[in-house]
């Protein structure tokens, strides 16, 4: 059986990716004219039109026609949205690029309460993977449009919440630390890894909506319903391994930059000693 794809025409989504790419623009040009390029380095421009272009492809392009045919390629737009579309935002972003409104961001998470914690960040970015691969959610999306855009939104949602908590350039008052962000991490990607593994090994069709006579790109349903699986779980595994050496290359670089203000503290305090004390006294 021939798989149909096909550009999906979707304007509010298209003209909200170009406003994203053109605020981002105008905000990063200002911080760097402000600031310089490590205010605003080229490397984090590119991650931001990366992530949009993450989006674009799960949206708009082929991608989505055919996620609608294949379970395979279903999974893959889930996990642009939910993972790699989030990741490249944040990453793209910057302090001072952040600065008007990084007030209104420690306001709303003071605000957010437990809902700020990072663990409800776990709980959101679990749920919703768990939520919408029961069959009858997972049926249910991709048979009536609006649930299937709410599906997106809650996947794009929880994605960035859970990013967020770990990548974020501003100090949260519950920012992660020491072993914080190994078990945040480990939490969830154990949890969604093992959702990948139960797709992967079922030996029934779970998904109904799927099930068709004759096979697809040469998958019978069961066998793109297990592909689809082990996307999910070798997914999982992948991002848990890069970000994990990401956060502790982060960490080792900002432990030598304390070290480096307090070393430079120490010399002024040491400069602005009376002569008596800093040679001792005759």
């Amino acid at each position: 059986m021939p798989v149909e794809a096909g550009w999906t025409f979707a304007p509010i989504v298209l003209i909200a990716l170009v406003c994203y790419v053109a605020i981002y623009v105008w905000r990063w040009r200002i911080s760097r004219a402000q600031g310089g390029a490590r205010a605003a380095p080229v490397g984090r421009l590119v991650l931001w039109c990366t992530g949009v272009l993450c989006l674009f492809i799960a949206l708009i392009s082929p991608v989505d026609a055919i996620g609608e045919q294949l379970a395979s390629v279903h999974m893959v737009q889930h996990l642009l949205i939910a993972d790699l579309a989030p990741i490249c935002l944040t990453l793209g972003l910057t302090k001072w690029i952040l600065r008007p409104a990084t007030r209104r961001i420690q306001r709303l998470e003071h605000a957010a309460g437990p809902f700020g914690h990072p663990a409800f960040g776990v709980i959101a970015y679990v749920g919703a993977m768990w939520l919408w691969h029961v069959p009858a959610m997972y049926n249910a999306a991709l048979e009536h449009s609006v649930i299937h855009v709410l599906e997106h939104l809650s996947f794009g949602a929880a994605g960035l919440l859970y990013w967020w908590h770990l990548l974020s350039p501003i100090r949260s008052r519950m920012r992660l630390g020491g072993l914080g962000p190994i078990l945040y991490m480990a939490s969830t990607k154990v949890l969604v890894g093992f959702l990948g593994v139960l797709l992967a090994f079922s030996p029934t069709l779970l998904f109904d909506f799927y099930d068709v006579n004759g096979t697809r790109w040469g998958l019978s349903p069961i066998d793109d319903q297990h592909v689809a699986g082990l996307v999910m779980a070798l997914e999982q595994s992948i991002v848990m391994g890069i970000a994990l050496a990401y956060l502790f290359a982060r960490m080792l670089a900002e432990s030598e930059a304390e070290d480096q203000r307090a070393e430079r503290y120490g010399e002024r305090e040491e400069e602005a000693a009376p002569p008596a004390e800093r040679y001792g006294a005759v």
